[in-house]
């Protein structure tokens, strides 16, 4: 009660915090309504285009068996994958940025993603079961954190540092992803190919299956924790004062984070741009961080991965690019413009 009550005083005052929540409301709604029409286009559109009703029947198992061979084999598994991952990238970016303190904290400027690209790969090289390709994916993305660890962590993770370290190590594990590939038995080359620049094409129920299990408990985790998050909003001190250690509470948010980064590229891929931009769009229209808000930002990573996604198969002129592609033009100028303000000075005379 006491942490609560703490945290009610520096809250916004209660107009304010009601006006919030009905304002994320209706922005979720939008979200929904939206991620609905998307995930209804993802299961309509194609070379074999259905209408609503037949790929809805063909999505329980009713109709025609080629539009059910389309839907359940196809189409349904690739916007799951989409929807998942999207949910969990979201929500991995905007729990390192608010650990961190640090807008450009996000799983592929810290090389979480690469690493579970890399986790992946080498899974694939040895001819294991691709069911445990999510193991594999989580098993990088906590190498990727360990070394960023090792060579961030000595002289404090400052801005710069974070993002030199991140970078460098995100860029060495892609080498070697891209290595292993060029290495691989021609039969092993496409089915690696994915984990160089990322891709939603050929999901299956099973890796979807897996993948979206784990998700759903580290979701759980996040939301579990998103109150100790609260508190250390406050400051360590602060934090510390309410009986919370902050170094322990920063620990299990940021091992949440890098489960949920790495089990989402086990589904995509490197994908990038969605963890770092979703959390900075959803602050800007819906506000100051909260539980609704943490849930908004996960519908809206949803969202933007399934549009990419659809943009790649159907609008682009050319046909089988990765979703990879697109995030990755949208993220370039998105984290030059991030770190040319991070780089500004700051006018004190203004105050």
């Amino acid at each position: 009660m006491t942490v609560l009550a703490v945290h009610e005083v520096k809250a916004a005052p209660t107009g304010a915090r009601a006006r919030q929540r009905r304002r994320v409301a209706l922005l979720a709604l939008c979200a929904v309504a939206l991620l609905f029409v998307l995930v209804t286009l993802a299961l309509t559109t194609g070379q074999i285009p259905l209408s609503a009703s037949v790929a809805l029947r063909g999505l329980v198992g009713l109709g025609d068996p080629g539009d059910v061979l389309v839907v359940q084999d196809f189409r349904a598994p690739r916007m799951t994958a989409a929807v998942i991952a999207g949910v969990g990238l979201g929500i991995a970016g905007s729990l390192l940025q608010r650990v961190f303190r640090n807008p450009l904290a996000s799983p592929d400027v810290m090389g979480v993603t690469g690493g579970a690209s890399f986790g992946a790969v080498v899974l694939l090289a040895t001819g294991a079961s691709q069911t445990l390709i999510p193991v594999a994916a989580l098993g990088g993305g906590l190498l990727a954190a360990l070394l960023l660890g090792v060579f961030g962590w000595r002289s404090g993770l400052t801005v710069t540092r974070l993002v030199l370290v991140g970078l460098a190590v995100q860029a060495g594990l892609a080498a070697a992803v891209n290595l292993m590939v060029v290495r691989f038995p021609a039969e092993l080359a496409s089915s690696a190919l994915q984990w160089t620049t990322g891709s939603l094409y050929g999901r299956t129920w099973t890796e979807v299956g897996a993948a979206g299990g784990a998700v759903a408990l580290a979701l759980l985790a996040a939301f579990a924790l998103q109150r100790r998050l609260a508190v250390l909003d406050l400051g360590d001190e602060s934090a510390g004062g309410l009986g919370l250690n902050p170094s322990t509470a920063r620990l299990q948010l940021l091992v949440t984070a890098i489960v949920l980064a790495s089990l989402a590229a086990a589904l995509t891929g490197p994908v990038a741009f969605v963890a770092l931009a979703v959390p900075h769009l959803v602050r800007f229209v819906a506000g100051p961080p909260t539980p609704g808000t943490l849930a908004l930002t996960g519908l809206a990573g949803a969202v933007l991965l399934l549009a990419s996604d659809l943009l790649v198969q159907h609008l682009l002129p050319v046909s089988g690019l990765p979703v990879g592609v697109v995030t990755a033009t949208l993220g370039a100028p998105w984290l030059l413009v991030l770190m040319i303000r991070q780089s500004r000075p700051v006018n004190r005379s203004a105050a």
